[in-house]
């Protein structure tokens, strides 16, 4: 099978070699898993990061998100046949999906929305999963709660950043403020849903209280975090809740202490790395999702389709999330 790889980490994306074609054998399913033929995907942040600095001694095949058709399941499958079309975020420890086939334990696999094609569909998964569970497992805000509470999303127009804006504000009573540093990107946060958008390129406590927040209740840090660490214990409210999903080089927990604020930190891979108990609550998350979606409540975040599922588009589209300036999410589709 077709698969795109790198044999060497961290060489610079504009280098051939950074992503290359291999042929590989066919993968082949295990108890739980699904052989998955693969129609689209798309790029998050991980896969760049993975890539420059995860050392390989044989090919690694990256990327998590996809979505595509079961074309075998495992022994102990029970929640999808052959033929049934499907999206996922995968697994950290399983090599990825930018491959024609690829293999996922059904427990973190949802059924695609059928009012989306399978590059809309692929734009979801990671994103998804990582702002549901930010919003509703960490952070327990109650679906429907939250009435005269605040949310400041710090990098509201990405991919994580578009999906919970939309969650945000359609499943809960949380006011949400969105940051963007460009006009694009703000109108971009506006139109997924975010009641005020402000700027994380300036000082964010005076622009918050110029609109009538001295304090916020949630603040969730999606890049970036180390550099406006001080600007968000200052912005938010005593009692407050602080999350993020980013990789700061250091974090001093000592400056929440004086506000009481309470530190909550997502990675979306957790369940599958350890298999959790509740690891099948994956399935769930997707499974709503494409619920919301197909009742119209929710809209796919896609901001780019590059095209063929190729080495090219894909450093291509490294290149553009290494940039910081995606917006939405960058989709491939097609072998």
């Amino acid at each position: 099978m077709k698969a795109i790889v790198y044999t060497q980490h961290g060489l610079p994306i504009d280098q051939p070699d950074a992503l290359h074609l291999m042929d590989l054998p066919a993968p082949v399913p295990g108890p739980r898993d699904l052989l998955v033929q693969v129609h689209a995907v798309s790029v998050n942040p991980v896969d760049t990061k993975v890539r420059r600095g995860a050392a390989v001694t044989a090919p690694r095949v990256l990327g998590w998100d996809a979505a595509g058709v079961v074309t075998a399941v495992g022994a102990d499958v029970t929640a999808f046949k052959p033929g049934d079309a499907v999206y996922y975020a995968g697994s950290l420890l399983r090599p990825g999906s930018y491959s024609e086939l690829h293999l996922v334990d059904e427990r973190i696999a949802g059924h695609k929305p059928a009012t989306l094609d399978f590059a809309d569909a692929a734009a979801l998964p990671l994103t998804s999963l990582t702002a549901w569970e930010l919003l509703f497992d960490r952070l327990k805000v109650p679906e429907g709660g939250g009435a005269g509470r605040s949310l400041l999303i710090v990098g509201a127009s990405g991919g994580v950043g578009s999906i919970l804006t939309q969650l945000a504000s359609k499943l809960t009573g949380l006011t949400v403020i969105g940051t963007a540093s460009r006009e694009e990107t703000r109108d971009w946060v506006r139109a997924l849903g975010a009641h005020h958008v402000i700027d994380h390129g300036q000082p964010m406590a005076p622009q918050l209280a110029a609109l009538g927040f001295n304090g916020v209740d949630i603040v969730i840090s999606l890049t970036h975090t180390e550099q406006h660490y001080a600007d968000i214990v200052e912005s938010l409210a005593p009692q407050g809740q602080f999350a993020l999903i980013d990789d700061p080089a250091s974090l001093d927990a000592m400056p929440l202490k004086r506000k009481s604020i309470s530190l909550h930190w997502e990675l979306m891979f957790t369940r599958s790395m350890y298999e959790t108990p509740d690891m099948a609550r994956q399935r769930e998350i997707l499974d709503r999702v494409a619920q919301l979606v197909d009742d119209g409540v929710l809209k796919t975040t896609v901001g780019e389709n590059f095209g063929a599922i190729t080495a090219e588009n894909l450093r291509r589209a490294h290149a553009v999330i290494e940039s910081n300036k995606a917006r939405g999410k960058i989709v491939l589709a097609g072998f």
